[in-house]
């Protein structure tokens, strides 16, 4: 199991670079990506898996423009961790930690791009996320959290756009660790259990001098998994701030699981406590289509065979029902009122997974009354 990336001084354990640390099957380790324009016009969200343990690589792009949500997707047997391509899918780091390139080479499936990322603050080491039931670790992961801009060029069904950085904000990540992923396995003792419950928030907010990291996910019964609120400067010589703990009030749309709208609020933060205003602005359903989620024939890390290349297409009116579970948004955020607010632009993710009271949410995916 020998490769040429076997030849860098970048072992971890006794094992060629293709074996990793754990013998556990959910060992995986992705890149995320996300492109938009700071408004409601189109959302790119990417992606990139390697699962050493099951023998997978795969990778999507997706574009939600209008009522459209389009993928192409790919996925194959892993042969060279050094190797971040599948199929016309490629990631290339040009600059570690500071710029990416992310290349969607034509196809038939209607999205191409060719586009460079640039951190706009230093990457962040978010908190380890580690959920452990009936004896096991489902999760075990370490992710890196970044704000930043794009260039170069996007085409999708035809229609081309100049990505340019003044204009084209988002935000990736990088995580790696043990996650549920594959082919579903006997849940045994788990029958009916959710390997994630509750609340889940992401948003990393990106305003023009800084970023600020917000993570909150909350059981039912209010005890906090994982937790996060930074505020990151542009200017590296400037120190981290922590915001200190944080209180989430949403309103979420009758009959759904959608959160219409937000209020983020960091009492805590050094020099006084603040408030965010979370405006979603065009929503993307990322367990449809991408791997995340709920697809039985398509999931991160499930063998699909040598290379298969696919695209995917949907109505998010059309298709209402398939909309549930983790939404990704472009999100609006305002800091303050009047002439003198800050307004920022960034992901806002959010999803409930089962009983949620605080918001009358029962059941696993009951819309709120």
């Amino acid at each position: 199991m020998l490769s040429p990336s076997d030849d860098y001084l970048i072992h971890q354990v006794a094992e060629p670079l293709r074996h990793v640390g754990t013998s556990d099957r959910n060992f995986y380790d992705r890149y995320y990506f996300n492109m938009h324009s700071c408004s409601d016009e189109i959302f790119v969200v990417m992606g990139m898996g390697q699962y050493p343990n099951l023998g997978v690589q795969d990778a999507f792009a997706l574009v939600r423009q209008g009522r459209k949500h389009t993928v192409v997707r790919g996925s194959k047997v892993l042969g060279d961790r050094m190797d971040a391509s599948v199929g016309p899918i490629r990631v290339e780091v040009i600059e570690g930690l500071k710029k990416l390139r992310f290349v969607v080479e034509p196809n038939e499936h209607g999205i191409e791009m060719d586009v460079v990322w640039e951190g706009a603050i230093p990457a962040f080491e978010e908190p380890r996320h580690y959920i452990r039931k009936h004896g096991r670790v489902l999760y075990d992961t370490t992710r890196l959290a970044q704000t930043g801009c794009w260039t170069g060029t996007l085409k999708v069904n035809g229609k081309s756009y100049d990505v340019t950085p003044d204009r084209w904000w988002g935000c990736r990540d990088h995580s790696w660790g043990v996650r549920p992923v594959g082919e579903p396995e006997p849940v045994g003792i788990r029958v009916g259990e959710l390997s994630m419950d509750g609340m889940w928030n992401y948003a990393p907010m990106q305003f023009d001098d800084f970023s600020i990291i917000y993570i909150l996910n909350e059981r039912n019964s209010g005890e906090r998994l994982l937790e996060e609120a930074v505020r990151i400067w542009k200017d590296p010589a400037r120190e981290p701030e922590w915001l200190g703990r944080t209180e989430a009030d949403h309103v979420i749309t009758k009959g759904t699981r959608y959160v219409e709208s937000a209020t983020i609020k960091f009492p805590e933060a050094p020099g006084g406590g603040f408030e965010v205003k979370v405006t979603p602005m065009l929503e993307c359903y990322v367990g449809f289509g991408t791997g995340y989620g709920f697809e039985a024939d398509w999931r991160h890390g499930m063998y699909q065979g040598d290379l298969v290349v696919q695209g995917v297409e949907f109505d998010t009116i059309d298709d209402v029902e398939k909309l549930w579970g983790l939404c990704d948004t472009v999100g609006r955020f305002e800091i303050g009122d009047g002439p003198d607010a800050r307004v920022g632009y960034g992901l806002w993710e959010f999803g409930f997974f089962g009983p949620f009271d605080k918001y009358r949410l029962t059941g696993f995916n009951e819309g709120a009354p």
